[in-house]
């Protein structure tokens, strides 16, 4: 391990703070972490009440290898510390017109299913698929979510390739070049919506996330995805980082030009360099003083668009219910004009699609025995909307209620133990998101790559972001690889000035 006594302040605790904290770390450098909140975990944090245990944010793993590259980076063994479970099937979906199809990385599973639908959709399912792995051999196999896109050349250098794989393609018109059944066009283009992205306007190099999928499963954790967050915290304490809760950065301290530390809590911290997993658009306009910032102007941080926001209800139920699996999405029977009414138009419609997780299904601990433990996910507008939420939360809950009753889940009502609900207002206020986004820039093609803000800050020197809204994107993998790309452009800046890091990272690795 080299030592190159780099003070590094790190701005939040999600995921992507966390894994970039451990590489940093790693690598001999001083890392503290300062979070607002009082546990670590950013928008992954936990909730716990009579009993009942809720992930509030992410929900299942996939490519669990990147979770791995990341203790790795320390060392160490990833199963030294977390208990992984496969799920099977990936999701159930409930349409509209009470059919269902079990989502699985089974080929034969899936074209059984389809075919009761539409025979020539499972027909062409295998050969979908065979499109969608140079997609996801480009992100993933070839690293380029975890390389830095800051450059017009790194951008061109994409573009043929981009090009070739038609990745500039609205994910949902490649998928109905294949399909024609409504079931199988929505069950292979939702995915989008996972990291808060409309499957009609996010470029197709996004699904590379069913492929993704099938290779490398979809998990969960024994205790919850939160497990994840407390093993990353607790193997950066054993590498000798720090962590600061409930110190919220009030401002990043810039000179001559440089970032040179953090004030939080009225009290200054210096640092060599420092690293933002905050909101972007929080922090360019909210934690920088303006005339720091010649590019990310307060204008330019507004112009940027969100991604939509999410109601959340977190239900503690004394019964459990075998219609649902550990996750289960039950759909509206309108599709474009719903995902046009939330992006668009910002309003709340009367119909909702969901999205409920269900992790006693697969961890009976997560609530009293014989209970359920679930939360429901419904995408709504960001506070653009202008929607009053104080107002109308009480009768949306009761609203949600009442639908998912009638739906099928007998007695919800009176046999809810626990009800805390999460609105945009509270994607704001806690969490400091952008008019309450959910999942920081929206994916879409002119915010994808190069376009999106950059892992190295193009205003100030040593002052670098991490997270959702920088490269490559949200998502759990998203937002770890985008820690890779971070510690990748760290490293180079490092070595340029002539500091001395003998142990690689994962990224330099691949050139």
């Amino acid at each position: 391990m080299s030592q190159n006594n780099q003070r590094v302040a790190i701005v939040g605790s999600g995921f992507g703070g966390l894994s970039l904290a451990i590489r940093l770390q790693a690598q001999g450098m001083n890392v503290t972490i300062f979070e607002k909140r009082e546990m670590v975990g950013g928008r992954a944090y936990q909730l716990k009440d009579k009993g009942y245990v809720f992930d509030m944010g992410p929900s299942l793993i996939t490519a669990p290898d990147i979770i791995e590259s990341v203790f790795e980076s320390a060392g160490r063994k990833m199963s030294d510390y977390l208990e992984l479970m496969p799920l099977d099937p990936f999701y159930r979906i409930y349409f509209h017109d009470g059919t269902h199809i079990d989502y699985t990385g089974d080929s034969e599973k899936m074209k059984s299913q389809m075919a009761k639908f539409n025979v020539r959709d499972a027909e062409r399912y295998d050969g979908f698929m065979e499109k969608l792995k140079p997609i996801y051999e480009a992100v993933i196999t070839d690293r380029l979510g975890a390389k830095p896109f800051d450059t017009i050349g790194s951008m061109f250098a994409f573009a043929p390739k981009a090009i070739k794989l038609k990745a500039y393609k609205p994910v949902h018109s490649y998928v109905k070049s294949y399909f024609e059944d409504f079931r199988h066009q929505f069950m292979m283009s939702f995915h989008p919506l996972f990291i808060g992205g409309s499957p009609f306007h996010a470029p197709s190099i996004y699904l590379m996330i069913p492929y993704l999928e099938k290779m490398g499963g979809v998990w969960f954790t024994k205790g919850g995805m939160y497990s994840v967050v407390e093993s990353f915290a607790s193997l950066f304490k054993e590498l000798g980082g720090e962590i600061r809760t409930s110190s919220e950065v009030q401002e990043i301290m810039v000179k001559d030009g440089k970032a040179v530390g953090v004030r939080a809590n009225d009290e200054e911290f210096e640092a060599d360099l420092v690293v933002s997993n905050g909101d972007v658009g929080h922090t360019y306009k909210h934690l920088i003083k303006p005339e720091h910032r010649r590019k990310w102007t307060d204008r330019k941080v507004e112009k940027m668009s969100y991604t939509m926001s999410c109601f959340l209800l977190y239900i503690g139920v004394k019964k459990q219910y075998p219609s649902l699996e550990h996750h289960t999405l039950i759909l509206s029977e309108r599709y474009r004009e719903l995902i046009k009414d939330i992006f668009k138009h910002k309003i709340l419609p009367d119909d909702f699609s969901m999205y409920l997780h269900a992790p006693t299904k697969s961890d009976p601990e997560m609530a009293p025995e014989g209970c359920e433990s679930m939360y429901v996910l419904i995408p709504v507008a960001n506070n653009r909307s202008g929607l009053n939420w104080s107002e109308i939360k009480e009768g949306f809950t009761d609203k949600v209620m009442t639908f998912l009753e009638e739906w099928g889940l007998e007695g919800l009502k009176e046999n809810t133990e626990v009800l805390h609900a999460f609105t945009p207002d509270d994607f704001e206020t806690q969490l400091n998101a952008m008019y309450g986004n959910a999942f920081a820039i929206e994916p879409k093609l002119s915010q994808t790559a190069y376009l999106r803000p950059h892992n190295r800050s193009a205003d100030i020197a040593n002052l670098y972001m991490v997270g959702a809204g920088t490269h490559p994107g949200a998502g759990v993998p998203g937002v770890m690889l985008s820690a890779e790309t971070t510690a990748y452009c760290i490293v180079r800046d490092l070595q340029k000035q002539g500091v001395n890091i003998t142990l690689p990272l994962p990224a330099l690795q691949t050139g």
